[in-house]
């Protein structure tokens, strides 16, 4: 009694221990939690199995010892449930290779009834996430979902459960000598040894499949999550474009009775932002495309202002290709020319200042306006829509790996510091 008990308990470890291995992997996660699979997915996802699962028959019909790393009959059974019944039949006949050799002839057909009836049991599923809530358990599913009267559900893993354990049932009844089995020894075993025995099987498919979703929950979670920074992201940057679409669209109708040909500059340059805009959806750009992108914009501005802006910029050559957000210099300018240069009467200079240091990018914005007093300087990152929605922009991008910090003193203007990690271009490709 006590030795097949203990070969019991060290098949589930075996099982769980194996499914916890096998999904760490990206390449065989993906394999796994694919919902829908292609011919030659399945094709691949048998395979896998096979190299997986067949290696426990091999390790047991070599050593004729480590019996409880068989796991043949789940693993095909699996793969059945996951792939459909083409992946579970090919499976099952590849897993089954090493036993037809031990002398064990009906190993094959067993194996591979058992990898279609897993198909067929994914076929009857309406919904994949069927297949992923089931449990061992009765209480988790098949009671609860009666309770609830869901009876689809209900019948569905009622269902689930009786392949299962007809599975290990076709096992007891061929094995041990055309079918390798674990048998209750003694010419009257206790009925609780059978239990057991079924309860194993069970829950050595359940296990895998409840291990399994966790992994795949948690990758919902965080595609749900990538999902929601993603629009938060898009909904910040569409502030900006009108923001700026229609302060520049009243800088050129102020131009248009008192300097038309200006106003017809005015105009060009806009309709080149615009290009730029409509073509251009990435999170980043190089520092290089603001730069050209700010040149615009500010020569929009300096017809409207004239001699009073003023606008010098000191950037180090090798800062120039480093990766930047999107709009992250245009709203910051704007501010400086709205709130602190536009209501001097003799005008001011904007200063734009770059360089590298330590892997990172360092951005000032500098301007000699009129400052911003102090109470409103405290609340200046959560109000308005320039600063505080780069402040955002950049809580969203680079998470506590940003600082942005702000300096102003009244009547001699205010300065804005900002210091982002160094992006590489793939990386910044796929966010």
């Amino acid at each position: 009694m006590e030795p097949l008990l203990l070969t019991l308990l060290v098949k589930l470890g075996v099982v769980a221990s194996l499914a916890s291995i096998l999904v760490r992997p990206n390449k065989v996660q993906r394999m796994l939690l694919r919902e829908s699979r292609t011919l030659n997915q399945r094709l691949q996802l048998a395979l896998w199995f096979w190299v997986v699962f067949a290696t426990g028959v091999l390790t047991r019909v070599l050593t004729r010892s480590y019996t409880a790393v068989d796991l043949g009959l789940e693993g095909t059974l699996l793969a059945g449930i996951l792939g459909g019944y083409v992946s579970g039949l090919l499976s099952g006949i590849l897993i089954a290779v090493p036993a037809m050799f031990h002398h064990e002839p009906l190993t094959m057909p067993l194996f591979g009834l058992v990898g279609v009836l897993g198909g067929l049991l994914r076929d009857v599923a309406t919904d994949t996430e069927d297949i992923w809530r089931f449990s061992p358990f009765f209480d988790l599913n098949v009671y609860r979902y009666f309770k609830q009267r869901n009876y689809r559900r209900g019948v569905f893993h009622l269902l689930f459960l009786a392949v299962i354990l007809t599975a290990e049932f076709l096992r007891q009844m061929l094995g041990p000598t055309k079918v390798f089995a674990l048998h209750p020894l003694g010419p009257h075993p206790n009925v609780w040894l059978y239990v057991a025995l079924y309860a194993t099987t069970l829950f050595a498919v359940g296990l895998p499949l409840k291990i399994w979703n966790s992994t795949r929950n948690e990758n919902k979670l965080e595609e749900q999550q990538r999902l929601l920074m993603q629009a938060r992201l898009e909904a910040l940057t569409s502030q900006i474009n009108p923001h700026f679409l229609f302060n520049t669209l009243n800088s050129v109708s102020s131009l248009i009775r008192t300097d038309p040909h200006q106003a017809r500059l005015m105009v060009l340059k806009l309709s080149r932002i615009l290009r730029r805009l409509l073509r251009k959806h990435e999170n980043y750009s190089s520092l290089r495309d603001e730069l050209e992108f700010i040149e615009d914009y500010l020569a929009i501005e300096v017809a409207r202002f004239g001699e009073k802006l003023r606008f010098e910029k000191d950037v180090a050559a090798e800062s120039l290709d480093m990766l930047v957000p999107s709009m992250l210099l245009q709203p910051l300018i704007e501010n400086c020319i709205k709130h602190g240069l536009s209501s001097k009467i003799e005008g001011g200079t904007i200063w734009l200042k770059t360089h590298r240091k330590d892997g990172r990018l360092h951005l000032v914005v500098e301007d000699d306006g009129v400052g911003i007093p102090e109470a409103e300087l405290a609340k200046l990152l959560e109000k308005g829509i320039g600063v505080s929605n780069v402040n955002e922009r950049l809580k969203v991008l680079f998470g506590a790996d940003y600082r942005m910090w702000i300096d102003s003193h009244s009547g001699k203007g205010t300065r804005i510091e900002i210091e982002v990690p160094e992006l590489q271009t793939e990386w910044a490709a796929v966010s």
